[in-house]
């Protein structure tokens, strides 16, 4: 399974994603801010980046400049809410926020991490 590193500004929302991820089998490392994600990408080599919604669109552009800095190996998910336009244009994929199903967040980090997923399999 993948490391994931979520960030954003909202520690319950930042729990809610951890606890999904976790039980899908992935590692999961949360940073609030900006010296946070520097930190974590310095000690941990991250498949996959998730930034939240809840941050303004200025600090995702530049949380998604620390990554691709200091976690160049990982794929950014963006997830933004339905009237929210995406904000980082290289963003390796995007989710609209809320989930209809949390599972899909869980299946979008694995397939960013190149892992197979169940869903579609007969």
């Amino acid at each position: 399974m993948a490391k994931v590193l979520c960030t954003g500004a909202d520690p319950v929302l930042l729990e809610t994603r951890k606890l999904i991820l976790e039980h899908a089998g992935h590692t999961v490392i949360s940073a609030m801010n900006q010296q946070m994600v520097t930190a974590a990408c310095n000690k941990t080599k991250f498949q996959v980046a998730v930034i939240g919604q809840s941050v303004s669109s200025h600090t995702k552009k530049n949380i998604a400049s620390l990554v691709r800095r200091y976690c160049p190996s990982a794929k950014i998910l963006e997830l933004h809410q339905v009237h929210q336009a995406r904000t980082i244009e290289d963003a390796d994929a995007w989710l609209e926020v809320p989930v209809d199903v949390p599972a899909e967040l869980a299946e979008r980090v694995a397939q960013l991490a190149g892992e197979e997923t169940n869903q579609g399999k007969a």
